[in-house]
């Protein structure tokens, strides 16, 4: 399916693959094979940007996928985010949406609001926010309506 379909029909939550239709070279070519991941993977859709456009600027809607935490020890030191336009070329794939009755949990309220967690329940979400820092974080249960279509191909059935 397309970005402008992921943008426009999958729930913040969902785990999203994307890819350039190319083939995974060989382990040897490490050159090509870095190359290929840049444009073959997935994450977790945790934010979708309108478009912007003013005088000077211009820029079109785009999401973003949480591609995973990096460090060690139980510290994070970097997270992985990547970003794509809803005109990019590459073909997308919902691979899981969230289920019914969990709970997003959102840095903050708004617009700009980023999911953060993802949790089985709003007791877990308390849980988990009770040992990381967000302070203005908000919670928003999943509904049966947010994850009731399924996209298929980029039809919705």
């Amino acid at each position: 399916m397309s970005a402008q379909l992921i943008y426009d029909l999958a729930p913040l939550g969902s785990i999203v693959r994307y890819s350039d239709g190319t083939p995974r070279p060989p382990e040897r070519h490490r050159k090509k094979l870095l190359a290929w991941q840049s444009a073959n993977g997935g994450g977790r859709l945790i934010r979708k940007t309108p478009a912007r456009q003013t005088a000077q600027y211009s820029s079109p809607a785009h999401f973003t996928l949480h591609e995973g935490d990096y460090g060690s020890g139980g510290v994070i030191v970097l997270r992985g985010r990547k970003s794509f336009s809803v005109d990019c070329g590459l073909k997308f794939v919902v691979i899981s949406r969230p289920a019914p009755g969990s709970v997003q949990v959102f840095d903050r309220a708004g617009e700009g609001a980023e999911l953060v967690y993802l949790a089985a329940s709003r007791q877990d979400a308390k849980v988990w926010l009770q040992s990381h820092r967000y302070p203005n974080a908000v919670l928003e249960p999943v509904s049966a309506d947010t994850v009731a279509a399924d996209i298929v191909e980029g039809r919705a059935a």
